[in-house]
């Protein structure tokens, strides 16, 4: 099996009953566009796919395309390469995801189009509850865990800027690190 190139987030599919795309289908429906390698983790979007002579736009395209096609589901896809992937994990503020018993850590990652510093200004942050930082494409979100219910970090819903979004918890983005380690 080739090496992962990429790694596309789709965006709020196999949630709450709605956007149902079985990942087994997902992947035939990848490997018939071109698409080499193709792995998933869980349901809720996660895959890793080979496609060398892609950048990661006509991936994200290629993806949400499909997803139209095939299954009738339009949906945001953030597609990364790689090595982006692993160097969000890399530069990750210093002990983000350190304390999983005391916070609740997630990663939002971004379409290039947005800017990191406009997507931070999109989540709300309750003092002594939030703490966001922004990365390059990438903002990092922490919740304390005894005070979640009181974050403000779903405010980014309802704004323009998390139509070109796509969030994952910090457990999922390390897991998928480690799979394209596993390569």
């Amino acid at each position: 099996m080739p090496a992962a190139t990429h790694v596309a987030l789709i965006r709020g599919i196999n949630v709450g009953g709605k956007n149902l795309v079985p990942m087994a289908t997902l992947r035939t429906a990848l490997e018939g566009a071109g698409f080499d390698g193709v792995r998933t983790y869980i349901q809720s979007g996660n895959v890793l796919l080979s496609a060398p002579k892609r950048d990661e736009s006509a991936v994200a395209k290629s993806v949400e395309r499909i997803l139209e096609d095939a299954f009738g589901v339009t949906t945001v896809v953030v597609a990364i390469s790689a090595a982006t992937l692993r160097r969000s994990v890399k530069d990750a503020p210093k002990g983000f995801g350190a304390e999983p018993d005391r916070y609740h850590y997630d990663a939002a990652f971004l379409h290039p189009q947005l800017k990191s510093a406009d997507a931070l200004a999109a989540f709300g942050i309750r003092d002594g509850v939030d703490t966001a930082w922004a990365g390059k494409g990438i903002v990092y979100f922490r919740r304390l865990s005894e005070l979640r219910t009181k974050s403000l970090m779903s405010k980014v819903v309802g704004t323009e800027h998390y139509r070109h979004m796509t969030i994952r918890n910090w457990r999922t983005t390390l897991r998928l690190v480690e799979m394209l380690d596993e390569d």
